[in-house]
């Protein structure tokens, strides 16, 4: 057997180890009495939309079409329908030729490294970062090298980027709003990281491709813009999911869009077709690509997440932890009150308390804190976060 996919199947990410814990934990003493923090996994429903959009799909709809094959890339209808919304929403040029519906974000991560990425090349991110992009890019055939943040703000630090650029690097990969940070990357930090990819890209005489991972596109707070990088630089691809936006993890639907600004961005179009085609991933969930189709620029009520985001960071910060604030996302990146910050979960599970250790998002010495749950569990939370954190004397 593959050995590789052997040790990728025998153990699982530590964000789904410690799902998995408080699965058996709430069997033995109860669901309302164990706090899960682990898994991004929206506890607000999805919006009205959606559900009349399924509803009105299948009592109207012709079943042979909602459950059958749609074209390899997706639906034209679809991606005329979410290229338009691009248009609208950002004045950027859009269409249905440069977009690939995809299995949610980690398909479209997936297919788009395999598309830009040659055996032996580096794709670089900053730390933090999602947990599976290593895996991803090592399925490209690249690696993955992880470059320092600000730690004040979390913020990329450019000047270790420049330092990292060589002829070898593919693609540098980008998060914002950024899980497990929260924090959204402004845009004097975006035109300041395209200028110099385009400078390397002139040096280097070769492409570097920006893949802007955006599943958190919407879930920002107090008015805070997001940059859309395709505007900012051209050899952009755009990987999108619904699962955030629309509450929708489970369904698998999302989407990438090659920048028609990008160089040779026809062949690189055709380059994503040829990956999703090598992966298996050609042909989206069909019922659910034009679900979203009709519910363009809708979100669940991200209100929620923002009330719980205050409650838990007033909290938290009052019983002495740390914590950089985060502007979007629903995620805290918590400094542990110790070097060690398995040892540190480990300890909040003596109070039912389920965290995540910063380690597999390259941050050692933090905890990530998923507070996309409902208020009355972030509620009852906190004189367990109380508790621990008085157990270090905070």
């Amino acid at each position: 057997m593959n050995q590789r996919m052997y040790g990728l199947g025998s153990k699982c990410s530590v964000i789904r180890e410690i799902f998995e814990y408080g699965k058996a934990r709430a069997a033995q003493v109860g669901a309302e009495n164990v706090y899960d923090f682990s898994l991004g996994n929206p506890s607000v429903p999805p919006p009205q939309a959606v559900e009349d959009a399924i509803a009105q799909l299948l009592q109207g709809g012709d079943m042979t079409a909602l459950h059958g094959y749609t074209s390899a890339p997706g639906d034209l209808e679809v991606r005329e329908a979410i290229a338009a919304h691009i248009r609208k929403t950002f004045s950027f040029p859009a269409d249905a030729a440069h977009l690939y519906m995809t299995c949610g974000a980690a398909a479209s991560l997936t297919v788009s490294l395999s598309a830009v990425c040659n055996a032996g090349e580096e794709v670089l991110t900053f730390a933090p970062y999602f947990t599976e992009y290593k895996v991803f890019a090592e399925t490209a055939g690249a690696r993955l090298t992880a470059l320092p943040s600000d730690p004040a703000s979390f913020l990329p630090d450019l000047a270790a980027l420049e330092a990292a650029l060589s002829p070898k690097t593919a693609a540098v990969l980008l998060n914002s709003p950024n899980n497990p940070s929260g924090v959204v990357y402004g845009e004097e930090t975006v035109k300041r990281l395209a200028a110099l990819l385009a400078e390397k890209e002139k040096e280097f005489g070769r492409p570097i491709y920006l893949i802007s991972d955006e599943p958190y596109r919407e879930l920002v707070y107090g008015g805070v813009q997001v940059p859309y990088l395709p505007a900012y630089y051209n050899d952009t691809l755009v990987c999108y999911s619904y699962s955030k936006s629309l509450s929708l993890p489970g369904e698998r639907i999302g989407y990438i869009f090659v920048s028609p600004r990008a160089r040779d961005a026809e062949a690189l179009y055709l380059a994503v077709c040829g990956a999703g085609r090598a992966l298996g991933y050609v042909c989206a969930p069909s019922l659910f690509q034009k679900v979203v189709a009709r519910c363009q620029g809708m979100t669940g009520d991200v209100s929620v997440y923002e009330q719980n985001r205050n409650t838990l960071l007033a909290a938290l910060t009052s019983y002495g932890f740390a914590c950089v604030p985060p502007d979007g996302a629903f995620y805290l990146f918590v400094r542990s009150p110790e070097a060690d910050a398995n040892a540190f979960c480990e300890r909040a599970k003596q109070y039912d308390l389920l965290l995540v250790p910063g380690d597999d998002f390259g941050c050692a010495g933090y905890v990530r804190i998923a507070y996309c749950v409902s208020p009355e569990r972030i509620a009852r939370s906190l004189p367990a976060f109380e508790k621990l954190a008085k157990s270090y004397g905070l």
